[in-house]
């Protein structure tokens, strides 16, 4: 850090296992993403690019390249596997994987419905690549699933061989986990906690709100996803108490008296 200041919680040091910032790369150049490097590298675990953007990206491999050179994993959006499944083009997925040197893939049934017997099927197979990230939730707002099922498919896809589970919300963060709103669905979170370690959840929280949400829940450490590129740094402000919603949230109110 830039100086000293007491009273600031302890972040776990990178390359980490929870306290993750997971950012979603929407469509950034490559010349935006030496720019987000340049000032962001060191708060960031994972990029994720958003849904297919991948496909359709110019200079992909480039860009790629640019996050490569700061050890950041990248994977691609759920949504697009997704896309290869529902045209059975799943060894494709893996061959796109391997040309462009992807070691991080998300299982996701966001936008297609797959039997959830199979879809942890999907998982093992490609724990044999690499490191799975499989997301729970329905992009459906009208799709509620209960607290109980949430936990279910949470535990055996973590059993099937997924490093982290991600509770789905969008890039909009109004579905899920969420309301229509963007509130928290606190019962449902709370629930799922009694039952999955927070460790192994990367919640999505595209909004402020959300963010702080599970930063007073679970601690600086939260595993936190869909951050925008611009959200970083105010974000781990955040995390440690220099942003006006988490500024009293460590100060020792004994030595502040």
């Amino acid at each position: 850090m830039n100086f000293n200041l007491s009273q600031i919680p302890e972040r776990i040091a990178k390359p980490r296992l929870s306290g993750l910032t997971m950012v979603m790369d929407k469509g950034l150049s490559v010349n935006e993403a030496k720019n987000f490097m340049s000032v962001s590298h060191p708060h960031v675990d994972i990029v994720k690019l958003g849904f297919g953007t991948s496909f359709v990206t110019p200079s992909l491999a480039e860009k790629l390249e640019v996050y490569r050179s700061y050890n950041i994993p990248i994977y691609f959006g759920g949504t697009l596997f997704e896309a290869f499944l529902i045209r059975n083009q799943f060894d494709d997925y893996i061959s796109v994987c391997k040309e462009y040197g992807i070691s991080y893939m998300e299982v996701s049934d966001g936008s297609i419905t797959i039997p959830h017997a199979e879809k942890c099927g999907y998982i093992e197979k490609l724990t044999k690549h690499g490191t799975v990230l499989s997301e729970v939730g329905s992009k459906d707002a009208a799709h509620i699933i209960p607290p109980y099922k949430w936990i279910e498919l949470m535990r055996a896809e973590l059993e099937a061989g997924s490093t982290y589970v991600i509770a789905e919300a969008r890039e909009a963060g109004n579905v899920g986990i969420y309301r229509g709103s963007g509130e928290v669905r606190e019962g449902l979170v709370q629930e799922i906690l009694t039952q999955i370690p927070g460790e192994k959840i990367i919640w999505e929280a595209p909004q402020k709100a959300q963010q702080l949400y599970f930063i007073e829940l679970l601690g600086c450490n939260a595993n936190l996803g869909n951050i925008a590129p611009t959200e970083v740094i105010p974000l781990e402000a955040m995390r440690i108490g220099l942003r006006g919603d988490t500024f009293s949230l460590y100060l020792d109110k004994k030595e502040n008296a």
